[in-house]
């Protein structure tokens, strides 16, 4: 395995959005910030990235381009790991593939609250009347408008990706943990305890509020192929949904203890369920810019 140590001053880029990328990063010193559309009049800083954790690791999955430029706050060490060494990376250490999953996992969690939270302004800023729209409007919706500006060159349709295939594959090989529901089925409830998450191969799932109550409401319908109950792969809280079949339905159920039997014996189902991950952030990445379109547009008819 070819790990690569490297260190990078205050101020330097370590990857630059648009840029092709074959490997992915882990620092282990200091701390980074990731800026969109860096190095223009509309640059925005997107975030920070500190000791311990990922990034670049969409590009080497799924071989898009860079989607933003990495740089460092004050002196960083990293290791590069080149994408055609990811499996030696885990076999060296197994614990790494849950730090990935669980990172992958948290910036969904995060894009995911950053949606709703748009989604949420966009629907205020169209009921608002002309004479409402300037300074504390303004104020709130001004992150997103500057977050379409500096990104407006992304905001395309996520490619379809071939996961069903990939996955189907992999259904029956020996690490699977598959469970069978009927319609109308549930598969967990909000007052669960979870302990682990699952991925749809077949079927639909409703995601479920109050579930059973007359308040009950369907806040999401999962389809093949995607993850749900996520919070239960890293949290030890309530579950707070409840999950139920729409119609006959296969998950498979992934344990955070189990990742590195399953890598040890079936390593392509490992990629394949970190390309999904990725693949689904990438996806909601884009719903939020075009949701951040929609602010901007909305806000500059006023």
């Amino acid at each position: 395995m070819s790990l690569i140590e490297k260190t990078f001053s205050n101020g330097e880029v370590i990857i630059k959005e648009g840029d092709t990328g074959t490997s992915f990063f882990q620092i282990i010193e200091g701390s980074a910030l990731v800026y969109g559309g860096f190095g223009k009049n509309d640059q925005v800083k997107l975030s920070s990235i500190d000791t311990g954790e990922f990034f670049g690791e969409m590009s080497t999955l799924e071989g898009y381009p860079r989607s933003a430029t990495i740089v460092a706050k004050g002196a960083v060490r990293v290791v590069e790991i080149p994408g055609e060494d990811m499996d030696a990376f885990f076999e060296d250490d197994p614990r790494r593939i849950a730090e990935l999953t669980k990172h992958l996992l948290q910036r969904l969690q995060i894009t995911s609250n950053d949606l709703n939270e748009a989604k949420a302004l966009l629907s205020e800023l169209r009921e608002a009347d002309a004479n409402k729209k300037s300074n504390s409007l303004f104020a709130k919706i001004k992150k997103h408008i500057d977050m379409y500006q500096s990104n407006k060159n992304k905001v395309t349709e996520a490619d379809t990706d071939p996961l069903r295939d990939i996955f189907a594959g992999l259904i029956n090989d020996e690490t699977s943990q598959l469970r069978q529901y009927e319609s109308g089925k549930i598969i967990y409830d909000d007052f669960e305890f979870g302990d682990c998450m699952f991925i749809l191969h077949s079927g639909k799932v409703g995601i479920y509020k109050g579930y059973g109550t007359d308040d009950s409401t369907e806040i999401a319908e999962i389809t093949p192929v995607a993850y749900f109950g996520e919070s239960g792969f890293y949290a030890t809280d309530l579950r707070g949904t409840t999950a139920v079949t729409k119609e006959d339905t296969i998950v498979e159920l992934i344990y955070q203890e189990e990742l590195a039997s399953i890598f040890k014996f079936c390593p392509q189902k490992i990629r394949a369920f970190l390309r999904l991950l990725s693949y689904n952030l990438r996806k909601l990445d884009v719903d939020f810019l075009n949701t951040c379109k929609e602010i901007t547009e909305a806000y500059n008819k006023k």
